[in-house]
């Protein structure tokens, strides 16, 4: 795909540009090489070779992509900052500010700086992301340097290869797609591919060949049948045998198996031959689809227009399925430039200056601006996720992550709009691309004239309507199903600029309705209370306590809990517990929607129990000693103190496991001895654990610890009852 010289010389270099870039602008290739093969005089790499070598392949690759001369200088300096000791100053002096902001967004930052490595390439990520934002030609720049370390990856340790292997496919992949640089993508999949699971390429590799062999004969005679009928109707068409990228057929083959179609996977992926048919003009497009479906039966559902519909990372052409005599046949249809731009991407405009404004661009560069477009939505969408994230690189790149898959769902506003959205995204997701502020005053959602609840995953083809209302805000739950990362950037945004009025009176009436209880509102707190409070809770000032009840990060609930109502209505002042600590919230049995009691463990009263806290979630108690809790060791600040209040009302759920005989009729018996109590079931469960054992599980409803051991008593005289064990106890009862 990428053709380096064996021993890639300059001059290899300057013929390669001399073929599409002016006199000067090679003249000024040629003296970054000068400069970088002085800075780097005397390096290495770990194949042994001069390090030079490793940015003029950088250079070359970018050079068969046709890119303008900025970049590829910037390709032949990009490591001169990061290991020799030339500034960034230095470079602009010399050749310009561009090409030194180009070289300094690849230049990772010093590891010594950070804790891990971890946390150091996060950080490199996200400076690279954000230079990014400035020039595109810094990923550029970046994915060609990827795809040299790939091609010369096997002169590294194996525990490296597969850390930098496994990076490549996870993050520089994705983002050559994103980017529609299909040509990228494919060789940094299939190269990380090789690296990750040589086993399975090797045996991949070896069947595809054979398969393609076999079909040989057949493709050959599909081929030319399209050609003659070509010909006969006077279009000008190319027709392409498309060759199979192993880890594409990898991937096929896993989610073939996920979903339960057995193992003869590989067949029913590779079972269609693949033809690309590149015409000169979008209408002829169209005509040679026509011909396509006059020759073969068409299969249902095969036919895909994303020339109407371009994907998210512009790209478009007509896709097909058909039956032909020698089995099933998928043709994609392109113009010249939709196939350039598919295989190269936002890469494809590298001929032209990057400078330019896109909306006066004409001609050949017009047919770029939907696959540039594609590429500065996304990119502003970065900018709204740096925002959000602040100074964590750790989550702008998991952020970043989640935003790299965009297998895109297609729905449609009331007005025919057609919008783009990643899968599983909901309407919330749907009203932030429509507007941000559709989204912050959401309240409410219809999917074909239905309303539907707000996380709803929405298919394409559907009509989304958004409800909105001039009161409507952001809810922190929102967080927990938005999908997008211009979603989850505005909600978060609109959620701290909660903080003002707004936040301040919903924690106002959050408070107010948790302390109704004590017959107390919060206008009647002392000072010394609201001081106290302010105390307990590590805040500035008693606002701020409000205003992060309104945010979510606070639980009205708790907080209140920590006020002692005295005689005749009274208050007393909050009492401080040693270092400060929250009183333990006194759980009553049914409080609200805000406490759960935890599946796991099943706590019911009198039992020793801790509370797990989940801002803007409420919290969940579990039994003191359920092995969740560990999960929390290192989170104190989430686990709550938390006690039953004396003669606490009410019926909780508790689950047991009961070991019996297989007998006929046993589950009867052991049901029948539960209602016989007045005791009600929320399910059973049974199973034969062998041929002589029944395992029956039940869940039901106990006011407490001494109710429950009576319902054990009472089972344990159940003939063919063995043994009774309470899910989530650690002993057997």
């Amino acid at each position: 795909m990428f053709n380096i010289p064996p021993e890639l010389r300059a001059s290899d270099l300057c013929q390669l540009t001399a073929d599409y870039l002016e006199p000067e602008q090679v003249k000024m290739i040629y003296a970054a090489y000068l400069f970088g093969a002085e800075a780097h005089e005397g390096q290495t790499r770990l194949s042994g070779e001069p390090y030079i070598f490793h940015p003029m392949s950088v250079s070359y690759i970018l050079g068969q992509m046709r890119m303008d001369a900025q970049t590829l200088a910037a390709a032949l300096l990009h490591d001169v900052i990061e290991d020799t000791g030339i500034t960034k100053a230095e470079l602009a002096e010399k050749f310009g500010e561009r090409i030194a902001n180009i070289v300094d967004g690849v230049s990772k930052l010093n590891r010594m700086e950070f804790q891990n490595r971890e946390e150091a390439q996060a950080a490199s990520f996200q400076k690279m992301m954000l230079a990014m934002n400035q020039d595109i030609r810094v990923i550029i720049v970046k994915l060609a340097d990827r795809i040299h370390n790939m091609l010369t990856i096997s002169a590294m340790r194996p525990a490296s290869q597969k850390r930098i292997a496994r990076e490549t496919l996870e993050i520089y992949a994705p983002i050559a797609g994103r980017l529609g640089m299909h040509q990228v993508r494919l060789i940094l999949q299939e190269r990380s591919f090789a690296v990750l699971y040589p086993h399975r390429y090797h045996i991949l590799a070896r069947e595809v060949a054979k398969l393609e062999a076999e079909r040989s004969q057949s493709m050959d005679s599909i081929k030319t049948t399209i050609e003659k009928r070509f010909e006969e109707l006077q279009l000008d068409a190319e027709i392409v045998i498309r060759k199979s990228n192993l880890y594409v057929i990898y991937e096929k083959m896993r989610a073939k198996k996920a979903v339960g179609t057995g193992k003869k996977t590989f067949f029913q992926v590779t079972k269609k031959a693949a033809f690309r048919i590149i015409v000169d003009t979008v209408d002829t497009c169209y005509r040679a689809l026509g011909v396509a479906h006059s020759l073969c039966k068409v299969i249902e559902g095969g036919f895909k227009d994303y020339i109407s519909i371009p994907k998210a990372n512009g790209y478009q052409s007509l896709h097909t399925e058909l039956y032909s005599p020698y089995g099933q046949v998928e043709i994609n249809i392109y113009t010249n430039t939709m196939y350039e731009l598919s295989e190269k991407g936002i890469a494809s405009y590298g001929l032209y200056k990057f400078d330019k404004n896109l909306n006066t661009l004409d001609g050949r560069e017009n047919a770029n601006f939907a696959t540039h477009q594609a590429a500065n939505d996304w990119l502003n969408n970065l900018r709204s996720l740096q925002y959000m994230v602040g100074d964590n690189p750790l989550n702008f790149l998991a952020h970043v992550k989640q935003d790299l898959y965009p297998d895109e769902v297609f729905v449609f506003t009331p007005q025919g709009r057609i919008i783009k959205l990643p899968p599983n995204s909901t309407p919330i997701d749907f009203a932030y691309a429509v507007h941000t502020g559709v989204g912050n005053r959401c309240i409410a959602a219809k999917i074909d004239q239905q309303y539907v609840a707000l996380d709803m995953k929405l298919k394409s083809g559907q009509t989304v309507e958004i409800l909105t209302a001039n009161w409507g805000s952001p809810s922190p739950k929102w967080l927990e199903f938005a999908v997008t990362g211009q979603a989850r950037s505005q909600i978060l945004n609109a959620l701290k600029n909660l903080k003002n009025d707004k936040a301040y009176t919903l924690g106002v009436n959050l408070l107010n309705r948790e302390l109704s209880r004590y017959n107390l509102n919060v206008e009647q707190l002392t000072k010394r209370q609201q001081q106290n409070l302010k105390t307990i809770f590590n805040m500035d000032t008693f606002s701020q306590l409000l205003t992060e009840i309104g945010l979510g990060n606070l639980l009205a609930l708790v907080v209140a809990s920590q006020l002692a109502p005295t005689k005749e209505g009274e208050v007393e002042p909050i009492p401080l517990t040693q270092g400060n600590q929250i009183k333990p919230l006194v759980i009553r049995g049914m409080e609200n929607m805000l406490v759960n009691f935890a599946t796991c463990c099943y706590p019911i009263p009198y039992e020793d129990i801790t509370a797990i806290l989940s801002k803007g979630k409420g919290i969940t108690i579990h039994r003191s000693g359920c092995h969740q809790l560990h999960k929390y060791r290192n989170q104190p600040d989430r686990l709550l103190f938390v006690e039953w209040e004396k003669d606490v009302k009410g019926e909780f759920l508790v689950e047991l496991r009961i070991e019996t005989r297989n007998i006929k009729g046993i589950l009867a018996g052991v049901t029948t001895a539960v209602a016989n109590m007045g005791i009600n079931i929320d399910h059973v469960n049974s199973y034969n654990s062998d041929a002589l054992l029944s395992i029956i599980e039940l869940c039901l409803y106990t006011k407490d610890r001494t109710q429950l051991a009576s319902i054990i008593r009472n089972l344990r005289r159940v003939n063919g009852v063995h043994h009774i064990q309470r899910i989530g106890a650690s002993s057997k009862n």
